[in-house]
């Protein structure tokens, strides 16, 4: 089932933005969609997206359009993968777009329910990340959003910004200045279909805490584990057990983040799916850089922020990016 995600924007918000950084969080896994129209601007590395039956991976200066109506998921990242997410209410588009070529954005779904993505040139990119990067400056920081929206937004969160009349006009210049370059843009991107049975195991681990070991998995999906393990790595971009923990690890965290009831460390490591504490530990460390021995009491949200990130965003400019 798509969960349909609740940014908590107030009324004085039209919408909402953030600079996601791969080594602050952890890729949203679970199918999902939002009630606003999102665009992601990718600033370093590569990030992995499933939309519908096919997969897109989209790199450095890149812009990717998802709509209300469109369920995705985030499978995959590079370890520099740095890029904004951000969002616009329904009122801030209709405000916004009252021309004819800008109507489609009202629209839950894009025409034959494309995938909307353009390259932006190195002029264009400087130009909508300055506007990004100054709203940023004076907001909520990133470790605080990279921690909520990454995880799983807490019960208590609310998104906050000091100036929300500079926000909703930077918003509604971003929008603006991203359909723009999209209008302009002719690259048709090479899709890569998935699967029957990489979609299957694909929603058996998103929907089941625990789908057995790799051979129950592969006979779930109608074929041999070797070809599956083979086929997953090849269109995923990940090992099907990382892929596997990883999911585990976002469960582990709505747990301890969001859950009705106290739970021990080890209590929701278990009911995430992982098979010892051990393993958890293991598959923590290599994805954090430390024990997860840190991990406060009650939300992840108290942990301190990783040593060695700044505050500002890297000034990293977009190599040409040439289609194939």
């Amino acid at each position: 089932m798509t969960k349909i995600e609740n940014l908590k924007l107030r009324g004085k918000y039209g919408g909402f933005l953030f600079l996601a950084d791969a080594a602050r969080g952890i890729p949203w896994l679970a199918t999902h969609q939002h009630a606003e129209l999102e665009i992601n601007v990718v600033a370093r590395g590569s990030v992995t997206y499933v939309i519908g039956e096919s997969s897109y991976t989209f790199r450095q200066g890149e812009c990717l359009w998802l709509f209300p109506g469109q369920p995705h998921r985030c499978i995959d990242r590079t370890s520099d993968a740095l890029y904004y997410v951000v969002s616009f209410k329904p009122s801030l588009v209709a405000r916004c777009c009252r021309q004819a070529e800008n109507a489609v954005l009202k629209k839950q779904r894009p025409p034959k329910n494309a995938v909307f993505h353009a390259v932006l040139s190195p002029a264009k990119f400087a130009l909508i990340r300055g506007i990004m990067d100054s709203l940023l400056e004076v907001g909520l920081d990133s470790d605080t959003l990279n921690r909520e929206v990454g995880y799983g937004l807490s019960p208590g969160f609310r998104y906050e910004h000091p100036n929300p009349d500079l926000l909703n006009a930077g918003l509604a210049h971003i929008l603006q200045l991203a359909w723009e370059c999209q209008q302009g843009s002719a690259i048709e991107r090479k899709t890569a279909p998935l699967h029957p049975a990489v979609l299957k195991a694909l929603d058996i681990l998103e929907t089941h805490t625990e789908s057995g070991c790799l051979d129950k998995l592969a006979r779930d999906c109608g074929v041999s584990a070797a070809y599956l393990s083979r086929t997953f790595k090849q269109q995923v971009g990940v090992p099907i057990n990382r892929y596997r923990n990883t999911m585990r690890l976002e469960r582990f965290w709505k747990i301890r983040h969001q859950g009705a009831r106290q739970t021990t460390l080890s209590e929701a490591v278990f009911e995430a799916g992982f098979g010892s504490y051990a393993q958890f530990s293991k598959f923590y460390r290599s994805t954090f850089g430390r024990a997860p021995g840190d991990i406060g009491k009650s939300s992840p949200s108290r942990e301190p922020a990783r040593p060695g990130f700044r505050k500002r965003p890297s000034s990293d400019t977009p190599r040409t990016i040439r289609k194939k």
